[in-house]
């Protein structure tokens, strides 16, 4: 018999995204990002591959999202630059946050490599 994959609670998930409040744009796309340090437009983005588990009608894991604002996001989704040039920002940005998330969480470097 086949043990099924734990899925993520709302509750672990909610803490990735609460971690995004009250931050900046970290996507900061050339053109398209206003940069206003006390933007209210910025929400979570989550990273739109298919290894983040994104799919048809299904979001990647909440541990694969960076603060961006409404312009961004928007680009980011449904803008007409190429998947790499998407690919390449968000991982950009993901690097400049994830060790801003991990101190803001409380996570340590151990549990950040197990999920």
């Amino acid at each position: 018999m086949k043990r099924r994959v734990k899925k993520p609670t709302v509750a672990e998930g909610s803490k990735y995204l609460a971690a995004c409040r009250d931050e900046p744009c970290y996507l900061r796309v050339p053109g398209i990002c206003r940069r206003n340090p006390n933007d209210e437009t910025v929400v979570p983005c989550h990273e739109n591959s298919l290894a983040a588990g994104k799919g048809m009608g299904l979001k990647s894991n909440h541990a694969r999202t960076v603060p961006g604002c409404f312009w961004c996001h928007s680009w980011l989704d449904q803008g007409s630059a190429t998947r790499e040039k998407k690919q390449v920002t968000f991982s950009q940005a993901f690097l400049e946050w994830a060790p801003i998330r991990a101190r803001k969480m409380g996570i340590t470097e151990e549990a950040e490599c197990s999920q």
